[in-house]
């Protein structure tokens, strides 16, 4: 993978922890929320690194994922380094999350995750379950005092007071969250939980960028590239895209080294487009 010819990927720092990541990051979704298709997912994640993307995230939710990166850096072993893995954890109790971390390692053949989150956050609840007596929170808390993750987080789509509060009342360094012209409409996590994160020195990542390709319209001027630089326009760390082929991640890749602030004129222009749908098109957020 030469990458001499390509230019480097804008970095900024990782909340408040003093590490730096690239602007954009390979999501855990595409052709890595797949089973069996393990020559076409390396590629896609060779293709991140040639682009010189370094933040890749999945889930054990998300299919083969995991293994997909087991594969790949078992391939390249020299770069385990130099690049920023995340996972995460949808069990709520304390001992069943040990259990995933356990299996994530194991399976993607590295002895600690960069970060590690808390999977998809959505009710009372789940709040009450992961933060209490045996709740996964102690488990995730415990990964970070022994070195087995260097970073927490949280993560959730479904309900912005939910995550604001858990953004406000855990211990984490980072959140991962829905930035897109959907979300703007509807506020909520956009205006409440990432002014709570960045008022709290925390990451923030951004997920349902393309929402799953169904916001692009490009006949109407709605590309991956204008969508990507809307989110990155927003106050966020970084965004993650979930790539089906090598040609989507070399956009992702372009996006990144060409982000400029999206007009004013721009944003009203996705602000009318998306406005009359957002309720249904925010197909994430459950009834």
């Amino acid at each position: 993978m030469n990458t001499d010819t390509i230019p480097a990927i804008q970095e900024g720092l990782f909340g408040s922890t003093g590490q730096r990541v690239t602007r954009v990051g390979l999501g855990g979704e595409g052709v890595l929320r797949t089973r069996g298709r393990d020559e076409e997912a390396v590629e896609v994640i060779e293709q991140a690194l040639a682009q010189g993307i370094g933040y890749f995230d999945c889930a054990p939710a998300y299919a083969d994922s995991e293994r997909y990166y087991g594969l790949a850096w078992r391939k390249h072993m020299h770069l385990r380094n130099k690049i920023f893995q995340a996972s995460k954890s949808a069990e709520r109790t304390a001992a069943r999350a040990r259990k995933d971390l356990e299996n994530t390692l194991r399976t993607m053949g590295t002895d600690h995750l960069d970060l590690w989150q808390i999977h998809d956050v959505r009710t009372e609840k789940d709040f009450r379950q992961i933060s209490g007596p045996g709740g996964a929170l102690e488990a995730f808390v415990e990964a970070r005092q022994s070195g087995k993750t260097r970073f927490i987080g949280v993560t959730g789509h479904h309900d912005p007071k939910i995550l604001t509060r858990a953004v406000r009342e855990w211990p984490v360094d980072s959140v991962l969250l829905p930035v897109n012209p959907v979300e703007s409409v509807l506020g909520g996590f956009i205006d409440e939980t990432i002014p709570a994160a960045k008022e709290k020195g925390i990451a923030v990542i951004g997920m349902k960028v393309l929402g799953a390709s169904h916001y692009l319209a490009p006949e109407r001027g709605m590309t991956p590239d204008l969508l990507i630089q809307f989110a990155l326009s927003q106050p966020v760390t970084l965004v993650i895209v979930g790539c089906s082929g090598p040609e989507e991640v070399r956009t992702l890749g372009d996006a990144a080294r060409h982000t400029q602030p999206v007009s004013d004129a721009a944003k009203q222009r996705i602000w009318a487009f998306y406005a009359p749908h957002a309720p249904r098109l925010a197909y994430y957020r459950g009834p």
